[in-house]
């Protein structure tokens, strides 16, 4: 697989589409799965990644046709973190050691990543509030590994899992907002204390251990024993639509108390994005945030959500240098990302 064919898709999740996609970037499933007569990868020896990987691409070699397999330990670190920035991929199977692979599907609607905590992780994305949808597709992708590998199930405890929060269905979802506002107007933190009291956990861009970038916050399940995977999602599902009820309060209250401000933080993002010579990744996502709430507001005209959605993803480190075809020192990076967003936007 080449994997920089993918730089001319815009990856699934950030196409804007579906329910409430002015807020809600993505919805996420990932499941959690283990095969029988292998230790759990905190104990595997390499002898035992080798075999739960080979014995993962013959089980995809009649199924699954129109995905890529990926060698993830044989990629150099650039296409590794290029990976995980397009949502496929973990850090951890980024970072760790060893034998270890991706299955990824040519339209980037999901993929099975091979001997990162667990033996498969399969997960997948989709633009908008769309959890039904997302679950429905990986309930399939799940159904077809089945009828080909044999899962460690416990009639007790449900599917064994390395982390005990996992054990039972395995199944984590996601959906990642853009909450712009609720920043802004320094209600943000109420919101986190409230989704700790329902045991939801707030996490950054990235995923778990990463940071918040340009507003962005991915809210899901911590725990999946005792409860099946509809209650699961109807959980998480159920909170949604009270974060994004508080975050179109908190952007009328700016329209119509803080309009100046608001018009001035938005401008100021755009106005700088088409003339900067220099800029870093982190202070491109906090601009292009408040580009997104701007348009999605009617404040800016002369830009459009597809192009900031492409440059969300574009402006990251190492996709930066797979355009360029070439490694690039941070400094050189951020003049590169600099010429690159003037150009998307028009440069003034």
């Amino acid at each position: 697989m080449k994997i920089d064919n993918m730089l001319s898709q815009l990856s699934e999740w950030l196409r804007g589409e579906g329910a409430e996609s002015d807020i809600v970037i993505s919805s996420r499933i990932r499941l959690a799965r283990n095969l029988t007569g292998f230790p759990f990868i905190t104990r595997a020896a390499e002898t035992d990644r080798s075999a739960i990987k080979d014995a993962v691409r013959k089980a995809l070699a009649k199924s699954f046709k129109s995905c890529y397999f990926v060698d993830v330990d044989e990629l150099e670190l650039l296409d590794r973190q290029y990976l995980q920035e397009r949502q496929l991929i973990s850090r951890e199977l980024v970072e760790i050691d060893g034998p270890r692979a991706a299955v990824i599907d040519r339209d980037e609607k999901f993929c099975i990543m091979v001997n990162e905590e667990d033996h498969l992780r399969i997960h997948g994305m989709v633009s908008g509030f769309e959890p039904m949808k997302i679950w429905q597709r990986i309930n399939e992708v799940d159904d077809k590994l089945e009828s080909r590998l044999d899962y460690a199930f416990d009639e007790k405890f449900g599917y064994l899992t390395a982390c005990p929060t996992n054990v039972g269905t395995g199944l984590r979802v996601s959906v990642m907002l853009h909450l712009p506002a609720l920043v802004v107007t320094k209600e943000i933190e109420k919101v986190f204390r409230a989704l700790q009291k329902v045991n939801l956990a707030v996490r950054g861009l990235y995923g778990e251990g990463s940071q918040s970038f340009g507003d962005f916050y991915q809210i899901s399940n911590q725990a999946t024993l005792g409860h099946t995977e509809e209650e699961i999602i109807e959980k998480v599902s159920g909170f949604i639509p009270q974060i994004i009820g508080y975050e179109r309060h908190a952007r009328e209250f700016l329209m119509k108390e803080r309009l100046d401000m608001l018009q001035d933080r938005c401008s100021r993002a755009a106005g700088l994005l088409t003339t900067a010579r220099t800029i870093g990744s982190v202070e491109a996502m906090h601009h292009l945030s408040s580009m997104r709430l701007g348009i999605n507001l009617g404040i800016l005209d002369d830009a459009d959500i597809a192009t900031v959605n492409n440059l969300l993803l574009h402006v990251q480190p190492a996709h930066l240098q797979k355009l360029n075809d070439k490694t690039l020192s941070q400094a050189e990076r951020d003049v590169v990302r600099a010429q690159y967003i003037r150009k998307a936007l028009g440069e003034k």
